[in-house]
């Protein structure tokens, strides 16, 4: 009885699988091949040298807020844009679109302002006092270097997501993942070019690493585009969309208020995330590179049970636009279900590379063993990261954007900020022992989401205008 209500409550049927699997592995694919230019990126320039390793890779903290923050304003507008879809209100989401270009826009010119004046400073942050003075200059050096080039990569990156969740929501993820993978080839062939000096170009090193990367993000985002704009017959919102450039009073005051939580919310968390990094940073630049070489290879898988929760969000927004709460409210179980289960998977698979992946690095033996342990670690997080995150994506799917700004700040800044920033500076726990500590904390986001979504206030519709 007990296995039959479990399975009645938590697993779906075939088709309901085939169904997510088909809206989810190209977004996936996508995501996969993004994080993996990033990863070739780091190898290529873990091939060089540790300064110029580090310097990226803090350079790389800062493009990822920029990143995060125009993914939070966007998919803002995307709720709506999702919804309108499912209730077959072309207007309406082309309304949602034009809201995504202005936040586009008014994002990329607040970061290249911001990344221009203050790369030094920026940079600094990340630098412990108690590092060798000539290694920490070199350091800053290359991090300047990359993110004075980087910030161009800003404009198309932007442009190119606004389109990308406009195929997405209109249930085209397989675009967006053939841009991708165009970038993805472009990006390998320019970096070893550039970085390394091959096929008659320049050995540009850092520089030549932030070159391709700008480059790739263009094409890629030209791809989407250009299909969007010849392709009516999927994308009818697009039809004359630049014709005008209103937006309804009322629906931009809803989008507004939807958007702007949501846009801080995920600049809050991206910096909150960095903070932490910094607390790490105090701990030596050795940890900085552990760190730095961890991600590149947890987020290549980590992209899956993410896009997951895109798909949640995407699948649930289209059944609350037709008003079919009662199944979206079932739906949300077994969604939620398959992520934790596909991250317990993931997790099996990540575990082995622990032991082989730092050794592609020219990086000191001790920042290759630190590595080893701090993916181990992270492998057994991904369970609860792909819960908390499952959770967050159920919340906005219902535009509670306040909710899960309340969700992600109240654990990122009241309680992992303050524990990492405490426990790296004046305790006496090893790197170790802190990375377990603080990577761990995420339990408490867990119980959190839990108890919000079983609360069910996340099911509404936000179609009427």
């Amino acid at each position: 009885m007990i296995l039959e209500r479990f399975t009645k409550k938590f697993i779906g049927t075939a088709d309901f699988y085939k169904n997510v699997v088909a809206l989810a592995l190209p977004m996936i694919l996508q995501s996969m091949i993004t994080t993996f230019v990033s990863m070739i990126d780091n190898i290529m320039i873990g091939r060089v040298g540790t300064c110029e390793l580090t310097g990226v890779s803090i350079a790389n903290q800062y493009t990822f807020i920029f990143n995060v923050t125009v993914f939070g304003a966007i998919s803002g507008a995307s709720i709506f844009g999702t919804q309108f879809f499912g209730s077959e209100d072309y207007e309406g989401q082309k309304y949602s679109f034009r809201f995504r270009i202005y936040l586009a826009v008014f994002i990329i010119i607040s970061g290249m302002l911001l990344f221009k004046i203050f790369d030094v400073q920026l940079i600094s942050l990340f630098l412990s006092k108690n590092s060798d003075p000539h290694l920490k200059q070199l350091t800053l050096n290359y991090g300047v270097e990359y993110i004075d080039i980087m910030i161009w990569g800003l404009i198309p990156f932007a442009l190119g997501q606004s389109y990308s969740s406009l195929a997405r929501e209109c249930g085209e993820t397989k675009v967006p993942m053939y841009g991708s993978l165009v970038a993805i080839g472009l990006n390998i062939v320019l970096d070893y070019a550039l970085i390394f000096g091959k096929f008659g170009m320049p050995k540009l090193g850092v520089s030549g690493a932030a070159i391709a990367t700008v480059i790739a993000k263009s094409v890629e985002a030209l791809v989407v585009m250009i299909w969007t704009h010849r392709h009516h017959d999927i994308i009818k919102c697009i039809v004359r969309v630049y014709d005008s450039f209103k937006i309804p009073v009322s629906l931009t005051k809803n989008m507004v208020l939807k958007s702007v939580p949501l846009m801080f919310n995920e600049f809050l968390w991206s910096l909150g995330m960095i903070m932490v990094a910094q607390s790490y940073s105090v701990r030596g630049l050795d940890v900085v590179a552990a760190r730095n070489i961890t991600y590149t290879i947890t987020d290549v898988f980590n992209v899956i049970y993410l896009q997951l929760g895109a798909s949640i969000g995407i699948i649930l927004g289209m059944k609350l636009g037709s008003e079919q709460y009662d199944e979206a409210k079932d739906l949300s179980n077994k969604l939620i279900f398959f992520a934790i289960a596909v991250s317990v998977m993931i997790a099996i698979i990540v575990i082995p590379l622990a032991f082989i992946y730092p050794h592609i690095y020219n990086v000191d033996a001790g920042i290759k063993h630190l590595t080893t342990f701090y993916i181990i670690v992270q492998a057994f997080a991904m369970p609860l990261w792909s819960f908390s995150n499952a959770c967050y994506f159920v919340l906005r799917s219902g535009g509670k954007t306040g909710i899960t700004f309340i969700f992600d700040f109240v654990y990122t800044w009241i309680i992992l900020i303050p524990v990492a920033f405490c426990l790296t500076r004046y305790s006496r726990l090893d790197i170790r022992q802190l990375m377990i500590v603080i990577t761990y904390l995420e339990v408490f986001k867990c119980l959190l989401g839990f108890m919000i979504v079983k609360s069910n206030i996340w099911i509404q519709n936000l179609t009427e205008y």
